[in-house]
């Protein structure tokens, strides 16, 4: 399975989400993270620690690809139409991290445009970074989102600590010593499931 993450904004966990489903997918066959982003933040994070499947530069692509169950990949912020239609192409489902607040909404309504416009129907929205209750900012965006009927992932990506040592640390959530790892792998093994299914 080939699977894409992509997104008109940064900081929308696009790269926590590109190495967490990586994770999960390892767990079911070999899997490889492309990091197609020019900051490399894939490879920094691998860099850091020890990730339990390989991490290559997009220039390697051809080399490795072909030896891997499950490939994904890790886009750069807004790609331009061509590489939006390359990448839609190229994958069995397009994934769209989304945080809850307006500024990326409206970014993942100009993705999702985008995405139409180049003919691509294999993409799922995933809603990251929610806030804890009393927030409702996650409720609001899922009905925002299902309101204009786009595809959206049952499971969301909670906002949790545990993310940001994963990363300083270069290892997978469910490796770091916070108590709420366990719920942040949790969410991610929700939406692998889901892309599974």
């Amino acid at each position: 399975m080939i699977i894409t993450v992509a997104s008109f904004k940064g900081g929308v966990a696009k790269t926590t989400s590109a190495i967490h489903l990586a994770a999960y997918l390892q767990k079911k066959g070999p899997t490889l993270l492309i990091d197609g982003d020019p900051n490399r933040s894939a490879s920094g994070w691998a860099k850091r620690g020890n990730l339990p499947f390989k991490v290559i530069d997009e220039r390697q692509a051809a080399r490795f690809a072909r030896d891997f169950a499950h490939v994904i990949i890790d886009t750069e912020a807004r790609p331009s139409e061509e590489d939006l239609k390359a990448l839609a192409d190229g994958c069995d489902l397009l994934i769209i991290p989304t945080t809850p607040d307006a500024l990326s909404l409206d970014a993942l309504l100009l993705t999702v445009d985008a995405i139409k416009s180049v003919g691509a129907d294999r993409y799922k929205v995933l809603l990251t970074i929610i806030p804890p209750r009393p927030s409702h900012d996650g409720d609001d965006a899922r009905q925002t989102i299902t309101g204009v009927g786009l595809p959206l992932f049952k499971n969301s990506i909670p906002r949790l600590v545990a993310f940001q040592k994963a990363a300083l640390a270069g290892v997978p959530v469910y490796e770091v010593g916070d108590p709420r790892a366990e719920d942040a792998w949790a969410s991610y093994q929700g939406v692998g499931k889901e892309v599974l299914s």
